[in-house]
């Protein structure tokens, strides 16, 4: 009898375990396109800093977003046990939220020379001279990171609870945790890979053998191109998770999306391939969409608010 228990419990367990693991990598799956901009944002936020100082930065942000989801997760838990109903509302103000966010880093670049302010920050932080001026700009860049980071942890944790919305309460505990521990440390594990490129490149290049050092530079050749790679899709996903989510919670227009998406199955040979990738454009550009409207809004609302100036 005490065996059949043990057995049983067994059983019970593994279901839990495999049902966990196939709600996570969905839940990660859904969450990518917000992990690749927060790997971007979270690797700029180095710049301008002291080399000897770029891991302990990334450490201190690591450890605000670990708090930040010691907020997020129990704060998720309580709305699935008392409101569930906020789980979708919550979910598209989030998806609004991703669109308008990538409409803005658009804006900011073609409109207000984003590169330009990036290269007066990073100026700006080398002529900072005493020891006060320099941990004043550290704590600036970590109170911001860690901002950013409570925001994006937050569409993350939304994300996660919608897709184990209709699991049981213990397997949603299981899973945000999983989720918030294993992206902390998968992000800032990566962030501190990429803000370490260069001093990789540059040790290669030192060593006696030819083929470290041809590694080297081109280690230190890629490293620009690899943090300007990671904003675009990081940008780019913003709008395809944005998207997704907000055609998801419109019924009408998620109907359309998948009987469009049905339409270039008929064009011969080319069909094959351009079908799965059809939802994916429709997203984007719902998410683009989505983004300039909540972005016009916003500058809009503003705009009244300073009394037209």
């Amino acid at each position: 009898m005490a065996a059949g228990s043990l057995l049983t419990l067994l059983d019970d367990i593994a279901t839990l375990l495999d049902d966990v693991s196939l709600m996570t990598k969905v839940a990660a799956k859904k969450t990518a396109g917000v992990l690749g901009d927060d790997l971007a944002l979270n690797a700029q936020q180095v710049t301008g800093v002291r080399a000897n100082r770029e891991l302990p930065i990334v450490w201190a942000v690591a450890k605000g977003s670990l708090r930040n989801k010691l907020i997020l997760v129990p704060a998720a838990l309580l709305i699935s046990v008392i409101a569930p109903w906020l789980i979708t509302p919550l979910l598209m103000v989030g998806g609004a939220f991703l669109c308008y966010e990538g409409a803005e880093k658009l804006a900011h670049k073609f409109l207000h020379g984003g590169a330009e302010a990036s290269k007066e920050d990073v100026r700006a932080a080398v002529q900072l001279k005493s020891k006060e001026e320099r941990l004043a700009f550290e704590k600036d860049k970590i109170k911001g990171a860690v901002r950013t980071d409570f925001i994006l942890s937050a569409e993350i944790i939304a994300i996660t609870l919608g897709t184990v919305a209709n699991a049981s309460f213990t397997q949603q505990v299981v899973v945000l945790a999983i989720i918030a521990v294993v992206i902390t440390a998968a992000v800032y594990g990566l962030v501190a890979g990429i803000v370490k490129l260069d001093d990789l490149g540059l040790y290669l290049t030192e060593r006696p053998a030819r083929f470290a050092q041809s590694i080297g530079r081109g280690i230190l050749w890629a490293a620009p191109y690899l943090m300007k790679l990671l904003s675009i899709v990081g940008t780019i996903a913003m709008f395809l998770v944005g998207g997704g989510i907000l055609t998801h919670g419109i019924p009408f227009l998620h109907h359309a999306i998948e009987d469009l998406a049905e339409v270039p199955g008929d064009i011969p040979g080319v069909g094959a391939v351009i079908q799965p990738l059809t939802p994916m454009l429709l997203n984007f550009a719902c998410g683009l969409v989505a983004g300039a409207v909540v972005l016009g809004a916003v500058q809009l609302i503003k705009k009244l608010k300073s009394g037209g100036h």
